[in-house]
């Protein structure tokens, strides 16, 4: 996902309410294309911050985030979905947890 250069602000985890589903998925995490990240560096986040997350999956993830703008990389209980927010936001990723 390499780009242009451009300053890097320390990204956020965003909140967002009002989409819990009542079927035991509690929240979920987003993760939206920010240009400053190359595949291996999402890749290895993804793999480190998601229970059971496989390279090749955590591949399609990025591609999809590349080339859609976003992804949705968990969807679970909400105290996870914090930890792995926080993780990737930690790691440089612009995140949304819903």
């Amino acid at each position: 996902m390499p780009g242009p250069t451009t300053p890097v602000a320390t990204p956020e985890t965003i909140e967002e309410e009002g989409l819990a589903t009542g079927n035991g998925l509690e929240a979920r995490v987003i993760v939206y294309n920010c240009n400053c990240h190359t595949y291996q560096q999402v890749i290895q986040l993804f793999c480190e911050a998601i229970p059971g997350m496989t390279s090749a999956k955590a591949f399609e993830l990025a591609w999809q985030i590349d080339h859609e703008g976003r992804a949705t990389v968990y969807e679970g209980e909400r105290k996870t979905a914090n930890s792995i927010a926080k993780h990737l936001a930690g790691g440089g990723l612009r995140v949304a947890l819903q």
